[in-house]
């Protein structure tokens, strides 16, 4: 199938009108007219309802709509990833979100460079669920995220889960409590993914939030390994005993078969493994690069990782 046709299908789609979308490609009306014809001819299907007032996707066009957009991009990143490949300077891109490590970059960039034949690794810092972006359009060759994201085109590997806790201004009602629930905040378990994505998909970093918190006003929620690694006056942290855990992994592109990437999908969950396993043991968690995470349920074997595929 010609790129070229489902470029200018993508845009039609999106302006449901063929002057707008030709002004949008540099092209006039009819070239667009008859390469939407040759594609549904091309597919078999019509893909648009045309009348003299209205275009409207028939249901193929919003099937092939969200595939168009999948393919083209897939496209677009494969031609950034050979370019960087071919590149004087080779490196890997991580996308992390500035407080969604864990406590684990250091040490995992650490632990990579240690390897033969590593490359030098940028770390790229991102807004709060930027990374499958990122890596989708090769922006990026590996990231760590919290779950759930948008995995579609990605591959990911489980590397720690930790409980979650609120934080909480001083003088708020509940700071006096030794643990609370999802309840005592006005939240359902169902109901904390759009809580999260209200208080952190707002625009604000962990700084601004809890600046936020101290001031009284505000409340969120955040894994627990933040309570040892971002102590600041006026904000206390309370477990919140049912709230579901909250997961981090690493993620890369499915059709990644980048050598250095599986290097470092392999070193993070090496080092995620260490940290779960000094966790287990009882040392001052304090000096763990990863306080207060728990190993229940977590998946992440040293083995995993794009490597299988390289």
């Amino acid at each position: 199938m010609d790129s070229r046709l489902l470029h200018y299908f993508v845009a039609v789609a999106e302006e449901l009108n063929f002057a707008r979308a030709a002004e949008r490609l540099g092209i006039s009306p009819p070239p667009l007219s008859r390469a939407i014809r040759r594609l549904e001819t091309e597919l078999g299907v019509p893909l648009f309802d045309r009348t003299t007032h209205r275009v409207a996707l028939t249901e193929a066009g919003e099937v092939l709509l969200p595939e168009a957009r999948f393919a083209l991009d897939a496209l677009d990143a494969a031609g950034r990833r050979a370019r960087r490949a071919a590149g004087p300077d080779r490196k890997l891109v991580l996308a992390v979100k500035a407080d969604g490590d864990a406590g684990l970059l250091e040490p995992l960039l650490e632990h990579y460079a240690a390897r033969p034949g590593a490359l030098p690794v940028t770390v790229r810092l991102c807004a709060w669920r930027e990374q499958p972006g990122l890596l989708r359009r090769g922006e990026a060759d590996a990231a760590l995220l919290h779950e759930p994201f948008d995995s579609t085109g990605l591959d990911s590997e489980a590397l720690l889960e930790e409980g979650r806790v609120a934080a909480l201004g001083s003088a708020h009602p509940l700071a006096g409590r030794d643990r609370i629930t999802l309840a005592d905040l006005g939240l359902r378990p169902g109901g904390l993914h759009r809580f999260l994505e209200e208080t952190r998909g707002a625009g604000r970093d962990l700084a601004q939030l809890l600046t936020l918190v101290a001031l009284g006003d505000a409340v969120a929620v955040l894994p627990a390994s933040v309570a040892g690694r971002y102590p600041r006056p006026g904000v206390v942290y309370r477990p919140v005993t049912d709230a579901p855990p909250s997961l981090l992994a690493i993620a890369w592109p499915q059709q990644s078969r980048s050598l250095a990437t599986a290097a470092l999908v392999r070193s993070a969950a090496a080092v995620a493994a260490t940290a779960r396993g000094a966790e287990a043991g009882g040392p001052d968690p304090a000096g763990t690069p990863a306080a207060a995470l728990s190993s229940t349920g977590a998946n992440a074997a040293a083995s995993g990782g794009p490597g299988a595929r390289t």
